[in-house]
């Protein structure tokens, strides 16, 4: 009995579809059909309902899943305590980060704990939604923004200030703009992955507004708008790390600088409801180690 069907098993079960679950165990949605027939017929009886709307566990099948959830468990605690009692961790650790962070910061940090840890077999998925630890199978994800699932494990990395930024040649054709409002009247490059429809968080003494802007381009990557914004397309929002090289050489201005907003927090998040995996341990051990500010 393979061990990867069981896993795939109490997946199908917790997710309540083949494509949900296979795509959690890194498969396809035949194989893991296949691998399902095939544990039904080990077994001699039928595990799953399924209907073109869910799928949903029999009777045997509940049981089933329920005294695995508690096999798997031991079997993993045990399998991680040998690893963590050795000198070189390892095993699988997948990672959901944020593109543009991972490459202008995370970049040589991961390097170095690629270096430091030669035995751990690292996925790293850049993506700039916000990623779903259970569903998308991850044992940590980078955050930008304010937190908002309390059940989460989270450890604060640094505070990113977040800017307002446009070209030279742009500030020269089309003004600078004064106060937020002014922002209606230019062309605002949008970043839709950003909470919120149509407006940009904007600091206004010590509160934080929501101006309304109606965007010139919309799109859901920040190099995007970036480029766009020294093309000198538009005024675009961005953390300062992703633009302080075009700062720096003049290639873009901050605009509004009163009304940045500082210290939006960066963090990393893992469940409180998951193994603490050896790999996750020396992950999480080694970014704390990290001076990032």
């Amino acid at each position: 009995m393979d061990i990867k069907s069981l896993r795939l098993f109490v997946a199908i079960v917790d997710e309540g579809s083949f494509a949900a679950a296979a795509r959690r165990v890194g498969i396809s949605k035949s194989m893991a059909s296949k691998m399902i027939s095939d544990l039904e017929a080990d077994l001699g009886t039928r595990l799953l309902t399924r209907t073109t709307r869910a799928v949903t566990p029999t009777a045997a099948g509940h049981g089933y899943c329920a005294e695995l959830i508690e096999v798997l468990a031991r079997l993993d605690a045990a399998t991680e305590a040998v690893r963590a009692a050795s000198a070189h961790p390892s095993g699988p650790l997948r990672l959901g980060v944020p593109v543009q962070y991972t490459m202008r910061v995370f970049q040589p940090h991961l390097l170095r704990f690629m270096e430091e840890y030669p035995d751990i077999q690292l996925d790293l998925v850049l993506d700039d939604s916000r990623s779903d630890l259970s569903r998308d199978g991850f044992d940590a994800v980078i955050r930008i923004g304010r937190l908002e699932d309390s059940s989460l494990h989270a450890r604060h990395l640094q505070d990113a200030c977040i800017l307002l930024v446009a070209s030279p040649d742009y500030i020269a054709r089309m003004g600078q703009p004064r106060r937020p409002a002014d922002l209606r009247d230019h062309h605002c490059l949008h970043y839709t992955n950003l909470p919120g429809t149509g407006t940009w968080p904007m600091r206004q003494g010590s509160e934080v507004i929501y101006q309304k802007i109606v965007p010139t381009f919309s799109s859901n990557n920040g190099e995007l708008l970036r480029a766009l914004a020294v093309s000198g397309k538009g005024i675009a929002l961005t953390p300062e790390f992703q633009v302080a090289e075009d700062l720096a050489e003049g290639r873009l201005v901050a605009v509004l600088t009163d009304h940045a907003l500082p210290g939006v927090p960066i963090h990393i998040v893992y469940s409180s409801r998951k193994l603490v995996t050896a790999a996750l341990a020396a992950f999480l051990e080694f970014m704390g180690r990290l001076d990032l500010r």
